[in-house]
């Protein structure tokens, strides 16, 4: 059976949830859907899309496999033009009706609060706005490119995990810093092994990012369980809550209003857009640009390296928050019952420890200061993280931007030597990891180097910083943002003063008028 556009979009407004792959159109059933063990928001974020390479670049071939027992047909006309997904226009179908959670602005691209009532999107919610700078043909010859690039790194076995080259001086190192910080603590040398603390968990937490990405053993089940012992356990942080952040991340790269990794108000706003009040798909809630962003946004270019220092105290909040809602949610996505039980248990364990380790340090001062410095030293992780998407551009092309497109005009990779690659986990080099998320990062320097190549061929820009300059470049566009803030707080307080004026000078001629009589 073919399908045409119009059926396809009418199946949508029906309610279904329609994806096409390799010109077939496939229909994802709720069960799946709230199955699925990247979420159900990132499929939503490709109903009445092409999400072919996005689906190769993230799934296995034993996966793959099972797709196409969801084809309801193929495409009557190919290559498709996608549709914009409902959920990108404030849409959500749950329980046999649609709902409406936000509107799009004029621009068509970014959400904001409800504004109006409808009963049901129509075929103009579908229709995704006009990008005039987007080359229609020039998006569907880089996508095919990505596909034969995507076959070299499969050819090349980059995704087979290195084990012993790669893991076993990782593990050396994870052991060192354990004992070193455990031998420091044994002979009262606190903030020595508060440090050491804090680079382990610094290190892991690159070990955790492969594991979410299936990148270490490729079974869901096996990487799952370690990354649960290591994160959990260990770090006191959620895998659950983060693989589900981490991968709409990857797919809205830099959306100002899909993108969790960017929604960070009241303390930055890494675009002007971010003073309307956005509406995040993610966190179901706007992003309220009130008083205290206001503030703090015109001086979050002085604070950046404060807050980055403390950056894990924030995921203690979000893990936290998204375990206590898991456990209401009807939702039976793959491991929500034996997961989340065993995420629950990592991190009460978690705190045991952790918790001892306090007592032991004698007073509260160094009790205070141990979890200071511990925590303060995980820093890099976030400024790493940090580096390689905030001067990026947060602007919308629209559902026809292809795949290498999207992911090279968001990320930028961070230059640096491969001796010291290790204190950036690998993580420096985010174009490729972004393009080939399943790749273990061991390989991922082979893997820049095709990519290097496949961006010359294909007019692409492969962004690279030294670090020095990625901390500049970012630096330089807080400083902007900021300035922005501030002119707009100093026009709020003028125009508030003249209206103040007017109301007085309104309420003077007024006395005046009476007085008169």
């Amino acid at each position: 059976m073919s399908l045409s556009r119009e059926e396809v979009a009418s199946l949508i407004l029906a309610g279904q949830n329609i994806i096409v792959y390799r010109d077939n159109v496939l229909r994802i059933p709720k069960f799946w859907l709230d199955a699925h063990p990247g979420g159900s928001l990132s499929l939503l974020h490709f109903v009445g899309r092409d999400a072919t390479d996005e689906i190769d670049a993230y799934h296995c071939d034993a996966t793959l496999a099972m797709v196409h027992k969801y084809s309801i047909g193929k495409l009557q006309d190919a290559p498709w033009v996608s549709l914009l997904p409902p959920v990108m226009s404030g849409w959500i179908h749950s329980e046999g009706k649609w709902f409406k959670e936000a509107s799009l602005d004029p621009s068509r691209a970014l959400l904001q609060q409800i504004n109006r009532a409808e009963n049901a999107p129509t075929m103009e919610d579908l229709i995704p706005p006009a990008v005039p700078a987007l080359d229609k043909e020039v998006q569907v010859r880089q996508a095919a490119a990505y596909r034969q690039l995507h076959k070299r790194v499969i050819d090349a076995g980059l995704y087979k995990c290195p084990f012993f080259t790669g893991y076993g001086p990782e593990v050396f190192r994870y052991l060192l810093l354990g004992a070193a910080s455990a031998f420091a603590y044994y002979h009262n040398w606190f903030m020595s092994s508060a440090v050491l603390l804090g680079l382990l968990w610094h290190q892991l937490m690159f070990f955790v990012h492969d594991l979410g990405h299936m990148g270490v053993s490729g079974n869901w089940n096996i990487d799952r369980l370690i990354s649960i012992f290591v994160a959990d356990f260990i770090g006191g942080l959620s895998v659950g809550w983060w693989v589900d952040n981490h991968n709409i991340h990857h797919l809205v790269t830099n959306h100002p209003t899909h993108d969790p990794d960017i929604a960070h108000l009241p303390f930055f706003a890494v675009s002007p857009v971010f003073f309307n009040n956005l509406y995040s798909s993610y966190y179901k809630k706007t992003l309220e640009f009130d008083a205290a962003a206001r503030f703090l946004v015109t001086i979050q270019h002085k604070l950046f390296y404060i807050i980055m220092m403390f950056g894990r105290f924030n995921l203690y909040r979000l893990s936290y928050v998204s375990l206590f809602n898991r456990a209401f949610d009807t939702k039976r996505a793959r491991g929500h019952g034996w997961a989340w039980g065993l995420e629950v248990f990592g991190i009460a364990c978690f705190w045991v420890w952790f918790s001892q380790v306090l007592v032991g340090c004698g007073t509260w001062q160094k009790a205070l200061m141990y979890v200071l410095v511990s925590h303060a030293v995980t820093s890099p992780l976030h400024i790493t993280i940090v580096l390689s998407h905030f001067s990026m551009s947060t602007e919308d092309l629209g559902p026809a931007e292809s795949w290498p497109h999207r992911q090279m005009r968001t990320t930028t990779d961070i230059y640096c030597p491969d001796s010291i690659a290790f204190i950036h986990g690998g993580l420096q080099l985010q174009v490729a990891h972004h393009l080939f998320p399943r790749v273990p990062r061991h390989n991922l320097r082979k893997a820049s180097d095709m990519v290097k190549e496949f961006a010359a061929e294909q007019g692409l820009t492969y962004a690279e910083f030294g670090f020095m300059t990625g901390n500049q470049e970012v630096l330089g566009l807080l400083k902007e943002v900021a300035g922005m803030a501030h002119h707009l707080k100093v026009f709020a307080e003028v125009a508030k003063a003249e209206a103040k004026e007017a109301v007085d000078k309104k309420i003077k001629a007024s006395e005046k008028a009476a007085n008169s009589y």
